[in-house]
C-alpha cells in the first residue's frame, strides 16, 4: 500500500522519515510513540522483528518501537524457513520476554510456492486480537462494577414457517455499544435479535427471534445498573401463526388479511417506576421526520432519562455511520455524523460520567 492509500483510508498524516525537518521540531517520532494506546506492526518482517528484539533503532518504525511505553503487538509475516530459522524464533522469544504480545502467523501457501507457517493472519484475527488488547483487563475501568444490560437487532414475528415480519435494522449499533461499554469495565448482558455480527468480545449474550422472547430475556437480566434500548422490536406480530407456508389461490382478486396484535413494550416496562429500575434508562428513537420532537415525546412516554435519536430515511439502518440527537430531561445535543464504533465510545464516556457522580445526575 502506498503512503496515499493510506492515508486517504485513515484520514491521517502518513509518516515514513526519521528526521523530517517539521514533524522533528516537535520531535516527532517519540510523539509517534506516545500518543497511540497500542503500536501494532502488520506486517512485522523478519528485519523489524531484530531490530526491535536487539534495541536497533536506525529508522521510523524501529526509532518509535524502542521510544514507545506502549503496548506493541507484532503480527510476523514471513517466507516459512525465515519463520522457523533459529534466529527468528530466538527474536519472538525476546520479545515476548520483553512484554510484546507477538501473534502465531496463518499456515498456508505462499508466493514462493512454497508451504507452512508465515503468513499474514487473516485480518479479523487481527482486528479481535487488538480489540482483546484494547479491552484490557475485564472489570477494570470507570464502570467496574456496573452491570449493563442492552438490546440490540431487529426481532422476527412469524407468519409461517418460511416468512416473517422484522425491519432493516443490521444490530451494528447496539452492538457498538456493547463493546465500548466492556471496554471501560461494565458488565455487560446483549440482549440481541438475529444478526450477523460476532458477539464482542466481553459480552454475555442471549439470541431471541420474537419481541415476547426479548421481553422475557431482559426481565431474566435485571436488575442492571444501565439499560439501552437500542434494538428495532416489532411494535406488532400476528395474532396466529400458520402451521403450513401460506399459499396464493391463483385468483385474480387473491388477497390476504392479516390480524395484528401489540408486542409488549420493553422499554416502557423498565423505564417505569419500579423497584428494580435501573439507575440509568436510555432509548433510542428511530424517526424519518420531526425527531427531536418525537424524542422529547418518547422520553416522557418511555419514562426515559436519555433518548438517543437519528433520522434513519437514509443508510443509518444497516450501515456503519449514525448521526444522532442526546435528548435529556435538561436538553438536547446534536452529535456530528461518525461511525457507529465512535457514537458508541462516546456515549459511553459520557455514561461513565454518571456513575462518578451522585446518583441524582442521570436524567441531566
Amino acid at each position: 500500500m502506498t503512503p496515499l492509500s493510506l492515508g486517504s483510508l485513515s484520514g491521517d498524516k502518513v509518516y515514513q522519515e526519521l528526521f523530517n525537518l517539521t514533524d522533528e521540531a516537535e520531535m516527532g517520532h517519540i510523539e509517534l510513540s506516545r500518543s497511540a494506546d497500542l503500536v501494532v506492526v502488520a506486517p512485522a518482517t523478519a528485519d523489524l522483528m531484530a531490530k526491535a528484539a536487539n534495541g536497533l533503532a536506525n529508522d521510523l518504525a524501529s526509532t518509535a518501537l524502542l521510544a514507545t511505553d506502549k503496548p506493541v503487538l507484532m503480527v510476523p509475516a514471513m517466507n516459512v524457513r525465515m519463520w522457523e530459522h533459529a534466529a527468528t524464533k530466538r527474536n519472538v522469544a525476546r520479545l515476548r520476554a520483553d512484554g510484546v504480545t507477538v501473534m502465531e502467523p496463518d499456515v498456508g501457501a505462499m508466493a514462493c510456492g512454497e508451504f507452512g507457517p508465515g503468513r499474514l493472519p487473516e485480518p479479523d484475527r487481527i482486528a479481535k486480537e487488538i480489540r482483546r488488547m484494547l479491552a484490557g483487563p475485564q472489570g477494570h475501568g470507570p464502570l467496574a462494577g456496573v452491570r449493563a444490560v442492552i438490546t440490540a437487532g431487529p426481532t422476527r414475528e412469524p407468519l409461517d414457517p418460511v416468512r416473517f415480519i422484522s425491519n432493516h435494522s443490521s444490530g451494528r449499533q447496539g452492538y457498538a455499544i456493547a463493546q465500548a461499554l466492556a471496554r471501560l469495565g461494565a458488565d455487560v448482558r446483549l440482549v440481541t435479535g438475529p444478526t450477523q455480527l460476532p458477539i464482542p468480545d466481553g459480552v454475555a449474550a442471549s439470541r431471541v427471534e420474537t419481541a415476547l422472547e426479548m421481553h422475557d430475556a431482559v426481565k431474566a437480566n435485571l436488575p442492571a445498573d444501565i439499560f439501552i434500548g437500542v434494538a428495532a422490536v416489532a411494535d406488532w406480530r400476528p395474532v396466529t401463526r400458520a402451521k403450513g407456508k401460506l399459499k396464493l389461490k391463483g385468483g385474480a382478486e387473491d388477497k390476504l388479511a392479516l390480524q395484528l396484535t401489540e408486542n409488549p413494550d420493553i422499554l416502557r416496562s423498565v423505564g417505569t417506576k419500579r423497584k428494580d429500575r435501573p439507575r440509568l434508562v436510555i432509548g433510542f428513537a428511530a424517526e424519518t421526520s420531526d425527531v427531536e420532537r418525537y424524542a422529547r415525546a418518547k422520553l416522557v412516554r418511555k419514562g426515559c432519562d436519555w433518548i438517543i435519536a437519528n433520522d434513519v430515511s437514509g443508510d443509518v439502518m444497516g450501515g456503519a455511520d449514525n448521526e444522532v440527537l442526546l435528548v435529556t430531561k435538561a436538553g438536547m445535543e446534536r452529535w456530528p455524523r461518525m461511525g457507529k464504533a465512535a457514537v458508541a465510545m462516546k456515549l459511553a464516556e459520557r455514561i461513565a460520567t454518571v456513575f462518578a457522580a451522585p446518583e441524582t445526575s442521570a436524567a441531566e
